[in-house]
């Protein structure tokens, strides 16, 4: 089955209270077209949605499920590398990708649920 990179706007994810504020939370949608594997990160009543592959190399970033940010919350971490990424934007900020970015997920809050955008 091909891992896929996209998905259609407005597929509900979950209620926004399923992913606490300053965590994570992993989502996979089976599709025809094959398996999409992305992530959204919660900050307050924002959400932030990043394909689950890392841009140093193409793996998941987590290692347990969830686990995507570091100890402090404050940005998202490759597993495997320690490559750093702002929340806000995918940009790597430290380890071997400088100046490389997380593909986007385009997420958002609608009426209290997660959808795809």
């Amino acid at each position: 089955m091909e891992r896929l990179t996209a998905t259609p706007p407005g597929v509900a994810l979950a209620p926004l209270a399923a992913v606490a504020d300053g965590a994570a939370r992993n989502f996979v949608l089976e599709m025809k077209a094959g398996r999409f594997h992305g992530f959204v990160v919660r900050r307050g009543d924002a959400v932030f949605g990043y394909v689950d592959r890392c841009a140093h190399i193409a793996l998941p970033l987590a290692h347990q499920l969830d686990d995507y940010l570091t100890p402090d919350g404050r940005l998202i971490r490759c597993h495997w590398h320690g490559a750093l990424y702002r929340i806000e934007d995918g940009a790597c900020v430290g380890g071997p990708c400088p100046g490389t970015r997380l593909i986007p997920w385009p997420v958002a809050v609608v009426d209290g649920m997660i959808t795809t955008a």
